[in-house]
């Protein structure tokens, strides 16, 4: 008899072992530095921190990167398990299930360090040209602002030069990230601008788990659970720090 009790134990392993393995999520986002970028380490910080609380919840994963349409498409068809970097809408909820927040996006206006703007609302920068992303959506009081002088550029990094040079007085992006594109700058650049203190806007970073992956809720719980225990035993905060910031 404890034969048989140890061969259906031996079986049972071999179950969860197979259902473990069956359950490798298929992770997926756009290319967005420092957050998600197959270039940088462990994929970016987001990929890391997500790679890591589902690893830690027992789930393996693979990540791969394509446009950002493909990513929520492909997430809405079941085709990817979990899109890395999205922030919530109700639209959205039609796709997937959000996780509770992991990350906060800040979107903050730049200027020139000699320049004495002030920012507490949008009125009191229309007197300023402002180096704008094309197709970017920044927020939607600031999008639809028809009084503001917005310039459009190719990218951020255009954006902040021109700032630097003094071709215009303000530009925007996400905390992070124009951090991450300043590093990559001359000292001159770098130098010359800063941040003014008060953000646009703020958006919470969630993961959006498919919900045509049956075990979606489990995903998520485990998930959210993972990220709270990181945040408390030091993890998130070195992984953090792995990624500079």
């Amino acid at each position: 008899m404890p034969r048989l009790h140890r061969a259906f134990a031996l079986i049972g392993l071999l179950l969860l072992t197979q259902s473990a393995a069956a359950e490798k999520l298929r992770l997926v986002a756009d290319a967005w530095p420092p957050f998600t970028d197959v270039t940088l380490v462990n994929g970016g910080l987001a990929t890391d921190i997500v790679s890591t609380a589902l690893a830690r919840a027992g789930y393996a994963s693979d990540f791969e990167q394509v446009p950002w349409a493909r990513a929520l498409q492909g997430v809405g068809e079941g085709r990817y398990d979990v899109l890395v970097n999205a922030w919530y809408t109700d639209d959205r909820t039609k796709l997937g299930q959000f996780s509770g927040e992991y990350l906060l996006n800040r979107v903050h206006f730049l200027k020139r360090k000699d320049t004495p703007i002030e920012y507490n609302n949008l009125q009191q920068l229309h007197t300023y040209p402002i180096a704008v992303v094309r197709g970017y959506a920044y927020s939607p009081e600031f999008d639809d602002d028809v009084s503001l002088q917005k310039v459009p550029v190719h990218n951020f990094a255009m954006a902040v030069r021109m700032v630097a040079a003094d071709r215009v007085k303000l530009t925007l992006e996400d905390e992070y990230v124009a951090r991450y594109y300043l590093a990559r700058e001359s000292t001159k650049v770098r130098n010359a601008v800063e941040f003014l203190p008060q953000p646009l806007s703020e958006n919470s970073l969630h993961i959006l788990v498919s919900l045509k992956n049956p075990r979606h809720e489990q995903i998520v719980a485990g998930f959210d659970r993972e990220i709270a225990a990181m945040k408390v035993d030091g993890s998130y905060q070195r992984l953090m720090e792995r990624h500079g910031m």
